[in-house]
């Protein structure tokens, strides 16, 4: 083979699409587990690979050299085949310090990093290479009793640091795709000095962590952008350019258009809003228009109840179909590259919001009363008392939850290009 990733497990790697966009090497996915690992690397038969979970440590002893900037992290995400010799290098730190400038984090916090494998090394690293030796802010390992490599602060000891903590990093598998609706390792609401979270897990594109982040107004980074950025670099050693190896604006201006390439790969657009908006007129002009797949809820509900959602909720109540509501938007959550359009009241439950988040931009299309209109077939707002009441209760909400405010009562027209022209972006 020329150039690939090894790990286990890859079904959610963003890799090969990331490095067709920088270079024209063959770049293939290599799914190992333990058995075809060790014959894998005893067979040397590359030129060069990356490597993410859960190898990123066990490569080193098939290695005959480790580059000198790698030694102090004991973890490798690069390895070049020359002539024979198998040599390591780590390209991961240089992808959180672009990180860093890419989302406008400063690094000189108290931080606390959430796992104590190959990966946490790397964010201890990009922090420590950050700070002087007179700096006195510190850098916490967080792990479990169980685990095998011991860190600095046991998870249950995590309480005594709420209030000096200033950055967290998660460096593990939470929440990472397919296991997006993971609990929580930690709660950020309760961390008072919080200025920034990372989280190294790229898909789905915001994990729940982010977004809870989100919610209390600090700055967060998800692993998409230290993906692209280590791939970059990784890309250079392969092609034998080391003297690129460090971070500067013209390796930001590359990684900036790859992220915002991968955006467009991967994300949702999810219209919210109330009954009669036009959410579904215009989420299908705008599918057209990108040429995305386009989904509609409560279309997607009533397959599932084999009813109308006005004789499920005449014969079951409103609650029972929020929690059908909730099943559908959870199963669809994980999509990528779709246009949504949802019920009214789907941003009532927070599950709802956390999960078209995952991969998803929330635009609101935000119409004015004076334009919305009672409809029969829907039996919350069959009424104009009852839709006005609905409008007063919901848009409070609409607002807060969403990432995007498009005035709703523009033409159809317009209101498409809005939302086409700000996805492109």
């Amino acid at each position: 083979m020329d150039f690939g990733l090894i790990g286990y497990p890859l079904k959610h790697s963003f890799s090969k699409n990331i490095h067709s966009f920088l270079a024209d090497y063959k770049y293939e996915l290599y799914e190992l587990d333990e058995s075809s690992f060790d014959t894998f690397m005893k067979k040397r038969d590359f030129k060069g690979i990356n490597v993410t979970i859960p190898y990123k440590q066990k490569v080193i002893p098939y290695l005959d050299s480790i580059s000198d900037s790698t030694k102090a992290i004991s973890a490798v995400n690069t390895i070049v085949n020359d002539n024979g010799k198998l040599i390591g290098y780590n390209t991961d730190v240089l992808g959180i310090t672009a990180t860093f400038s890419n989302f406008q984090i400063n690094p000189h916090g108290n931080v606390l990093i959430l796992g104590t494998g190959g990966t946490s090394n790397t964010a201890y690293h990009a922090f420590a290479n950050k700070r002087s030796n007179d700096m006195q802010p510190k850098i916490y390992k967080a792990y479990r009793e169980t685990s095998k490599i011991k860190g600095d602060i046991l998870y249950d000891d995590i309480p005594k640091i709420y209030d000096d903590i200033e950055i967290i990093v998660n460096t593990t598998s939470n929440g990472m795709y397919p296991h997006a609706d993971d609990s929580l390792l930690i709660d950020p609401s309760k961390f008072k000095n919080l200025k920034a979270v990372i989280d190294v897990v790229y898909n789905p594109l915001r994990t729940k962590l982010l977004i809870e982040a989100e919610k209390l107004g600090v700055k967060t980074a998800s692993g998409l952008y230290m993906l692209i950025a280590q791939a970059y670099y990784a890309s250079c050693i392969f092609k034998g350019e080391k003297n690129k190896l460090f971070y500067n604006t013209k390796s930001d201006i590359i990684c900036q258009k790859i992220y915002k390439s991968c955006l467009k790969e991967k994300q949702n657009i999810v219209l919210t809003g109330m009954p009669t908006c036009g959410k579904t007129t215009i989420g299908k002009k705008v599918a057209s228009r990108l040429g995305l797949e386009f989904i509609d809820i409560d279309t997607l509900i009533e397959k599932e109840i084999n009813q109308s959602i006005k004789t499920y909720i005449e014969k079951y109540g409103e609650e029972s179909f929020r929690d059908v509501e909730a099943k559908v938007i959870k199963d669809i959550s994980l999509k990528n590259k779709v246009v949504i359009a949802t019920g009214g009241g789907a941003i009532l439950r927070d599950e709802n919001v956390t999960n078209l988040k995952l991969n998803g931009k929330i635009y609101f299309m935000n119409r004015s009363i004076a334009l919305l209109h009672p409809d029969k077939d829907r039996p919350l707002t069959n009424n104009y008392a009852e839709l006005k009441k609905k409008y007063d209760e919901r848009l409070p909400i609409y607002k807060k939850t969403c990432d995007v405010e498009i005035d709703g009562d523009l033409d159809e027209k317009e209101r498409v290009n809005l939302i086409a022209k700000e996805y492109e972006i």
